[in-house]
């Protein structure tokens, strides 16, 4: 700061004022700082390019997704009737599915316990299938 009027302006040697820049850590003045040069890598200068595909901009792509889904849809309505027919029930369904993601889950824990046995016993999965008498589809 200039004492006498307490602004952040210096002057140079020919009389032009210009400001002071507050140091940074490792005491070099952002003055002195330079921005990176454009480097011939395009990885670093490239632009950011979404991982997503944009199908927003090409209404061909939207369109057919759109028939794609009402097809899907049409066909889902048909089975649902046809199972209805047959007198499926809708609580029925949710009862299956239910008792299904209980399986799976019974399945997953027995298969980690068997991972585990097995690296216990530094043998493979297949050889304690084959000695608790379980087809490898189990």
């Amino acid at each position: 700061m200039d004492s006498e009027t307490g602004d952040n302006i210096k002057s140079d040697h020919d009389g032009a004022e210009s400001l002071k820049f507050t140091p940074q850590r490792g005491g070099t003045l952002l003055a002195s700082r330079t921005r990176t040069l454009h480097s011939g890598c395009k990885k670093v200068n490239s632009s950011f390019k979404s991982p997503v595909p944009s199908t927003l901009n090409n209404s061909v792509c939207v369109d057919e997704e759109i028939r794609e889904l009402q097809k899907t849809l049409l066909q889902l309505e048909s089975d649902i009737t046809l199972l209805e027919s047959e007198g499926v029930r809708v609580h029925e369904l949710d009862l299956h599915i239910n008792l299904l993601h209980e399986y799976n889950d019974i399945k997953d824990i027995a298969q980690t316990l068997l991972g585990r046995l097995a690296g216990l016993r530094s043998v493979t999965t297949r050889d304690l299938y084959a000695r608790f008498g379980m087809e490898l589809d189990d």
